[in-house]
């Protein structure tokens, strides 16, 4: 994994909510020649937590033969241990090394050696795996602190990086050759700024092009004009659920995004609406990403 723009892509579904393989596989490849570095299959906004094990592997075995696959990495979205051991395993049978792993969710008693224990787990049984951790302390109910993440580099240097969606780290934390992935496009400037890496974020499923054009802009050293419409587009979408407001914002173009796992449910009609709107004043406008 590279310095960039990366999207937690959306996970597709069929009416019987069972994961459409192909259709996931092909928006995300849109989205990377819409200007994404990469795409993270089965993060947050994937759905990952909601997705069986079976559908996942299906998705990798799959993926393993597309052309873009080198663009292709992989969250777990397993609170299992052992679920997330099989998953990589299987993964890095067709040498996908490289995951995005969030500690296990929903314990809130959560503690910096229990998940510790958790990532050691993990490289004992797997000692060619990278892991880009995932900060997240609304879902996993645990915060990263930057000593405890300074600890786990210096101990495993599997630890290649961190996506900050808490956004504790991304100003504070120092390391050497470390990804530091901010979760939001308001951060992805400023985060250039300090240092970190690019981004992975959910609203890069229809941002691509902005957030690319925003950092090959900064590379470049030229002078930056859609860093604010940029931040304003991310802005539009805080106000509701991510996953909820996205699916919707793409359903109007393409169908196959009305779907989503429960209990996660679509916009109501008013929020919809008042989503549009916002994005239109702002003379958004997004092509359908889903390859035909």
């Amino acid at each position: 994994m590279i310095k960039g723009v990366y999207s937690a892509t959306c996970s597709i579904l069929h009416d019987d909510c069972s994961l459409n393989v192909d259709a996931t596989i092909a928006h995300a490849a849109s989205s990377i020649k819409s200007g994404l570095h990469g795409v993270i299959f089965f993060g947050s906004t994937g759905q990952g937590q909601l997705i069986d094990l079976n559908s996942k592997k299906n998705l990798i075995s799959k993926a393993a033969n597309h052309k873009l696959r080198k663009q292709f990495f992989f969250g777990t979205g397993c609170n299992s241990l052992n679920d997330t051991i099989n998953l990589i395993k299987y993964g890095m049978e067709y040498e996908f090394k490289t995951w995005l792993i969030m500690p296990p969710a929903y314990y809130s008693s959560n503690t910096e050696q229990g998940v510790y224990n958790f990532y050691k787990n993990i490289i004992r049984q797997i000692p060619k795996v990278k892991i880009i951790l995932y900060n997240f302390e609304k879902l996993s109910s645990f915060l990263f602190k930057p000593e405890f993440i300074k600890q786990l580099v210096s101990e495993f240097p599997n630890i290649i990086g961190v996506k900050d969606s808490s956004y504790n780290l991304y100003e504070n934390l120092k390391i050497p050759n470390f990804l530091i992935f901010p979760g939001s496009e308001t951060k992805l400037l400023k985060g250039l700024e300090l240092g970190n890496s690019g981004i992975i974020s959910a609203i890069c499923n229809v941002t691509a092009s902005l957030a690319r054009k925003v950092f090959d802009d900064f590379e470049k050293k030229k002078e930056q004009t859609q860093n604010e419409k940029l931040i304003a587009v991310r802005k539009a979408f805080d106000d509701y659920n991510l996953i909820s407001a996205l699916h919707s914002y793409m359903s109007v173009q393409d169908d196959s995004f009305k779907n989503l796992l429960p209990p996660l449910v679509l916009l109501n009609s008013e929020e919809k609406k008042h989503l549009t709107s916002k994005l239109n004043n702002l003379k958004f406008i997004t092509k359908n990403n889903l390859a035909a």
